[in-house]
C-alpha cells in the first residue's frame, strides 16, 4: 500500500512539474506570435541612428529572464542591442478581464492572478494587483542590477542624459523605463502613488480594459469621465512629474484630462480613426486636441490599431499622424509581448525604417519617429535629479 501511494505521489508530482513548467511558456510562445520572423533587412545607415525607441512593452508580465536571447516572444535584452534599441518603455500589466475585447469588459475576472498561479509567483500575488505590479517593477531592477551595465534603468532627467553621453561611445548599452497599464495597481488609494514613483514608475495609464476608480475605459462597461478621486491623481502626478498616459481611456476621460490637465500627454499604444476606424483608436479631434497639448502618440505594430499586419500598415498610420498634428509628435507604441500577433519582434524594426522612406520622410524626420520624439519629450517631462 505504501509504495502505492508513493508511486502515486511520485506520479503527481512528475505531473505538476510538467505543468507548472510548461504551461507558462505555452501560453507565452501562443500569444506573444509575429507575423513576419527574421531574418529582417535594414536600411543602409540604420545602426547609425542614434536614438531608437518604443512606447509600450508587456515583457514583464511573462516568466522570462530578459537578460537571455529566447526563441519567443517580442523583446530581451539580445534581440534589443542588434536592433539597435536605446530605449524601452516595460509596461506593467496588473488586471486584465477574462474575455477580452475592445467593446465592452467588467472587472469582475482575473486573467493575471491565473497567470501569477501557474507562473509560481508568491501567493500575494494571486490576490493583489498592487503587489503583482510591484513584483515587475522590482523584477526590471533586478535585470538592470544583474545586465553589468548593459540595462540602465531611467528615473528622472539625469539618468537619461547619462545614458545617453555613456551610449554615444558603446551602442551595446540599452534603457528601459517603467509604465503602468492601468491605475488600477494603485487600489484606489492615492498614497500608493509615491510607492510606485519610488518603484521607478514614470507614466501611468488611467484606465485599462475596464473602468476603475480613477478613470473610465473605453472598452468598460459605463465608459465615464475622471472621478473626483481621478483629478486628485492627475494633480499628484503632475507634482511627481509623472506622465498621464491616455491609451485606453474612455472618449470622456480624454476631454475631462485635457480640460483640467494643462501639461502635455502620452498616447502610448494606439492606432488613428482615419487609417483604422474602430473603437481601439484615436478619433480625429483628440488627436488634434492631443497635438495642441505637446502630446506624443505611439502607434503600434498589431492589426487592431493600424489595420495590417505589416510595417507599412504602421507607417501609414504614423504619416497620417505627422500630416495632423506634426512628425514631432508621432513615435513607436507597438505593444510588444501583449498577448497579440505582432508584425514582427523588436529585430523587425529596420522594416519600419525602409516604410518611412517610401512615404517621403526624410531622414532627420525617420529619427524624430524612430526614437527622437521619445527622447526629447521625457527630456522636457522626466523629473529632475
Amino acid at each position: 500500500m505504501k509504495k502505492v501511494v508513493r508511486r502515486n505521489l511520485l506520479g503527481l508530482s512528475v505531473v505538476l512539474v510538467v505543468f507548472f513548467g510548461a504551461i507558462p511558456g505555452y501560453i507565452d510562445q501562443n500569444k506573444n506570435s509575429v507575423s513576419t520572423v527574421p531574418p529582417h533587412p535594414k536600411p543602409v545607415y540604420y545602426d547609425s541612428i542614434p536614438f531608437i525607441a518604443d512606447l509600450h512593452c508587456d515583457e514583464l508580465l511573462w516568466d522570462r529572464d530578459l537578460l537571455k536571447e529566447i526563441s519567443y516572444g517580442h523583446v530581451d535584452l539580445p534581440r534589443m542591442q542588434r536592433a539597435n534599441m536605446a530605449f524601452q518603455v516595460f509596461t506593467v500589466v496588473s488586471k486584465v478581464p477574462f474575455g477580452i475585447n475592445i467593446e465592452q469588459n467588467d472587472s469582475n475576472s482575473d486573467q493575471i492572478a491565473l497567470l501569477s498561479f501557474v507562473q509560481l509567483r508568491p501567493p500575494s500575488n494571486w490576490f493583489s494587483v498592487k503587489k503583482r505590479a510591484l513584483q515587475q517593477c522590482e523584477n526590471l531592477a533586478d535585470f538592470a542590477e544583474a545586465s553589468e551595465g548593459k540595462l540602465r534603468v531611467i528615473k528622472n532627467h539625469g539618468d537619461l542624459e547619462r545614458f545617453m553621453a555613456d551610449r554615444a561611445k558603446d551602442h551595446s548599452i540599452t534603457s528601459g523605463m517603467l509604465g503602468l497599464e492601468g491605475a488600477q495597481p494603485l487600489e484606489g488609494n492615492l498614497d500608493n502613488l509615491k510607492t510606485f514613483y519610488d518603484a521607478g514608475v514614470r507614466y501611468i495609464g488611467l484606465a485599462h480594459f475596464f473602468d476603475n476608480e480613477f478613470a473610465g475605459s473605453e472598452h468598460g462597461m459605463k465608459k465615464g469621465g475622471l472621478t473626483s478621486l481621478g483629478k486628485e491623481l492627475i494633480q499628484k502626478m503632475t507634482d511627481l512629474h509623472i506622465t498621464i498616459d491616455l491609451a485606453h481611456a474612455s472618449s470622456q476621460t480624454i476631454d475631462d484630462v485635457l480640460a483640467v490637465h494643462n501639461g502635455p500627454v502620452l498616447v502610448s499604444h494606439t492606432g488613428v480613426k482615419g487609417v483604422c476606424d474602430n473603437q481601439r483608436n484615436l478619433s480625429d479631434a483628440h488627436l488634434i486636441a492631443i497635438g495642441q497639448h505637446q502630446g506624443l502618440v505611439g502607434i503600434g505594430l498589431w492589426e487592431t490599431a493600424v489595420c495590417g499586419t505589416d510595417a507599412a500598415a504602421t507607417a501609414k498610420s504614423i504619416r497620417y499622424v505627422a500630416d495632423k498634428i506634426g512628425v514631432d509628435k508621432v513615435a513607436l507604441g507597438s505593444d510588444w509581448d501583449g498577448a497579440f500577433r505582432m508584425h514582427f519582434d523588436v529585430t523587425g524594426t529596420p522594416r519600419i525604417v525602409a516604410e518611412l522612406e517610401k512615404l517621403k520622410f526624410t531622414r532627420p524626420e525617420i529619427e524624430m519617429i524612430m526614437g527622437g520624439n521619445v527622447r526629447d519629450f521625457f527630456l522636457r517631462n522626466l523629473p529632475g535629479e
